[in-house]
């Protein structure tokens, strides 16, 4: 029963990060909209915000409960997982997405009410903490308690810096380029 709640368990983390990356690509698109002459913005504004509703109430919202649900099933099956440093880590990174996944939707929320408070490149760089994410909870989840916890989160660190200072070269090179 614990392999087939693991494997439904990852097939919806993938679907609901790749909710999250994709929905995080039409901000970015939709804020950059804005700067086009009133008909085209218009237009083009609506079909994101369509895209966006649906791509998060659709997929997104209930791959994350899904997700959730699984991962909850996995630790009642297997209580034991609970007493486990890297998995209460993993768990604290868990809420730190879903906190995310939330954010995100406020943001698609104030976009639909013609609200962009944060440009593209910000949106960039947000798109990146779901990266961040995404590479804590998997190294946890794979390597448990193999690795020291402090080269973890020196290893993080420095994928962030890393992952950051590829949006700063990204947006350099495009605006070089325009």
């Amino acid at each position: 029963m614990y392999l087939y709640l693991k494997s439904i368990h990852i097939i919806f983390v993938v679907s609901w990060m790749a909710g999250l990356f994709y929905i995080v690509r039409l901000f970015i698109y939709h804020t950059e909209a804005q700067e086009k002459p009133e008909q085209e913005r218009r237009i083009i504004s609506a079909q994101f915000e369509i895209m966006e509703r649906k791509l998060m109430n659709i997929i997104t919202t209930p791959a994350m409960l899904l997700t959730l649900l699984a991962g909850i099933a996995m630790v009642i099956v297997n209580p034991y997982w609970l007493s486990q440093g890297w998995l209460q880590v993993k768990l604290g990174f868990v809420v730190g997405l879903i906190v995310y996944h939330y954010i995100c939707y406020r943001k698609m929320q104030q976009m639909r009410g013609g609200i962009y408070t944060w440009t593209s490149t910000q949106l960039r760089i947000w798109n990146e903490v779901a990266t961040i994410f995404l590479f804590a909870i998997v190294f946890l989840a794979v390597l448990k308690n193999a690795v020291s916890w402090i080269y973890g989160l020196l290893g993080l660190v420095a994928f962030a810096i890393i992952v950051m200072s590829a949006v700063k070269i990204y947006k350099y090179y495009r605006m070089r380029n325009k």
